[in-house]
Formats: C-alpha cells, structure tokens, sequence
C-alpha cells in the first residue's frame, strides 16, 4: 500500500469479488458513483484537507512573495527617500499582505489542487483510492472542507482585514509624506446628496486641501457652492473651515459672500472615508457597500461597481469550487505516462483562461452594461460547465 494512504484505504470485505470492489464505476470510477460502503470518510477527509491547505497556502505564499517584489522594486526608492529605512519597506509590505491574499487565492486554490492532485496520481494513490471505489462525485465531496475553510479564509479577509489595511497603508503613505501641501489626490465624490471635489488631502485624510462642496436641489440643479483653502476634521462638529467663500445662484444673478468658522462636511465622513474615497478600487466591507447603495454614503464610483463589490464575498466560494473543477481532470493521468502528460498545462490554461474571462464579464459589470448578479455569476457558471464536460469526456475515454 502506498505510503501516504496507509491507513486511509479499506480493505475488501471477506468474501466480495472483483466487482465489488468497482461499486463506484470500476477502477476508471463514474462521475455519479459513490466510494464503498465500508469507508470510514473522516481519516481520508482529513488527510486530502490538509493536503490541499498546505499545498495552497504554500502556492499563495509564492505568488505573494512575487506580487510584493514587484510592488517594493516601484516604491523601494520613494520609502527611502522619507527616510522609513527598512522598517518602512517591512511595514509597506505587510500592510499589503492582506489584499494580494484575496487577489491569488483563486489562483492559488488551482495550482495547489493541480499540485496534490498530480502528486496523488503520478504515486498511484488515486489508483488506489478509485481501485477501493473512490467515485469522481466522491473525491469533489471529500475537497469540499477545504475549499470551504479557503473560502471563509478569503471571506474573512475581504470583509475585515483587507479594508482596514488599506486604509492603514494609505494613511501612513500620507503621513510620511514630504511634501504635504500636495498630498493625496485630487478627486469627486458624492456626499448627502452635493457633490465634493478636493485637491488632495494630508495627515492620513484629517485636512482637506481646497475643498469645495456643492449643493444641489433634489431635481440635480446647482443651488449654491462653498469653497475654502482647506478643511481639517474634528469627530464631534465634522470638517471645519476657517474661512469660506460662498456662491449662492438666483434665478438672475449669482451672490458671492465670505462666511467663518463653517462645517462643510458632516462627522460621518470620516478622514477613513476620504482615503477610501481617494483609492481607485477600494476595499470595502459588505456594511460599507450597504450604506452606500442604501443610506446615502459617500461614494466615488458608479452604483454598478459597488453592486458588484457586494456579490463579490458570495461569488468567492462558488469561483474556488470551479477552480477545484478545473484542477479535476489530471486525476485521470496513466501513472506511466508519468509528467510528459499536458493535462495539467490544459487545465492551468482553463484557470488561466477563467481568471481573464471573470475579469473581462465584471469589467462589464463595472460598467454597468450588465446587471451584478449576471456579471459575478456568469464566469463560475461557464468553468463548471467546461468542467463537468471535460470530466465526463475524460471518463468516457
């Protein structure tokens, strides 16, 4: 018996023959079939999730590493030149640990399972496994643990930690910098129904540089507009300008005064929100997408992309299963055929391919030219198609 399964596989009851022991579809095994009836499923179930957990987690890892050098080579010189030294680059680094783990979990769910898949077959564990009435079905119900602890790993950090450290990265970003009067980025947002724009902001988001807030009637008409040199955030009155200088429109003339002391912006808006604000794609929690869509949140994006942003933690564990699905078809490698087999090129191209195809269809999405739910749900839909297709081909043959 193989090394690694010793243990894990049953032995044939007394008495049954050959065809017994091909209860799950024969050795080739069936996509319906079931293991034998005197399996004891907890040692394997246990055995095939730590393998796959391992094997992913050492693949995301790798992935991480590489996206992190690649991130440090553009910004090494920049943490430098602030004088952070190499606390700076350790601090950069782990503050965006979080979201590249979110970005390369799919992909290192797929080459993980491709990885212990193929070991399993190349050492004629698999062999074993379908030989002892191992089905197709069966093997897809014993990775679902792990695919499940992946995705609650991934969910996790996507809904708590990612946007917590991107917010930390990009205030400290801010802080540090040299040249403050020109810190941040200039950006438009929606608050309370007016519409902001600032020229940047400083000290982590709590003083805004030229803001100017204008308000507009419920039918979208300007109203009037207040603009000041700046703005700096108190948690009790809100965002407090010195000095402000309105423009209030009639229906035959404009009047311009100068007012003291005013709140431009409410307290809700927090120097946390306009560092959100100010990032491209944010990571934000499914309450923060919810007040946004539902209690009039601030917001720099299109309504369509923070729909899409609210499927996306309910997508991820389907997206993982169809990354297990197309990882399936090396299970059927000839052993002898050994590693010149391109099945497992194939189905990293299928991952390869699913990924751009997901990127493409919510790019759509984004754009609001399709509805969320059809944009999040068609990529998984697809792969689980060409999955069980190529599985069911493989089974055949």
């Amino acid at each position: 018996m193989i090394s690694g399964l010793r243990g894990i596989v049953p032995k044939k009851a007394p008495g049954r023959g050959n065809s017994g022991g091909d209860s799950g579809g024969g050795p080739g095994g069936s996509f319906g079939g079931s293991f034998g009836g005197n399996y004891g499923g907890g040692v394997l179930v246990r055995h095939l999730t730590r393998s796959l957990l391992s094997r992913t987690a050492l693949c995301g890892a790798i992935l991480i590493g590489l996206l992190e050098i690649l991130g440090l080579l553009e910004v090494t010189t920049p943490i430098l030149e602030r004088h952070l030294g190499l606390g700076g680059i350790v601090h950069y680094a782990l503050l965006r640990l979080p979201a590249l783990s979110v970005q390369t979990l799919p992909l290192s769910t797929l080459i993980g399972a491709l990885f212990m898949l193929m070991q399993m077959t190349l050492n004629s564990e698999m062999a074993s496994l379908r030989a002892a009435g191992l089905s197709t079905r069966r093997l897809v119900i014993l990775l679902l643990p792990a695919i499940a602890a992946i995705s609650a790993f991934g969910i996790g950090m996507q809904e708590f930690v990612a946007p917590r450290s991107e917010i930390a990265l990009t205030s400290w970003w801010n802080r540090t910098d040299p040249d403050p009067a020109t810190g941040g980025r200039a950006l438009w947002f929606h608050a309370a129904g007016d519409v902001v724009h600032i020229d940047g902001f400083s000290k982590g988001g709590a003083r805004l540089l030229k803001p100017a807030l204008y308000h507009r009637a419920p039918n979208g008409d300007l109203i009037s507009a207040d603009t000041a040199p700046d703005a700096v955030y108190d948690p009790v009155a809100g965002w407090q300008a010195a000095t402000t200088r309105t423009l209030t429109r009639l229906s035959d003339k404009v009047l311009i005064g100068t007012r003291t002391d005013v709140i431009l912006l409410p307290p809700s808006i927090t120097p946390e929100t306009i560092i959100q604000l100010s990032q491209p794609y944010p990571a934000l929690s499914s309450w923060s997408i919810w007040k946004i869509l539902h209690r009039g949140g601030a917001s720099s994006l299109p309504k369509a992309t923070y729909r899409m942003a609210l499927f996306a933690p309910f997508v991820l564990p389907v997206s993982l299963c169809a990354m297990l699905l197309l990882a399936l078809p090396v299970i059927y490698i000839p052993p002898r055929a050994g590693t010149k087999s391109l099945l497992p090129i194939a189905a990293l191209a299928a991952g390869f391919g699913f990924i751009v195809l997901q990127g493409l269809i919510q790019a759509l999405g984004n754009a609001g030219t399709l509805p969320a739910p059809v944009a999040m749900a068609a990529p998984p839909i697809l792969a689980f198609l060409l999955g069980g297709a190529w599985i069911v081909k493989m089974e055949e043959t």
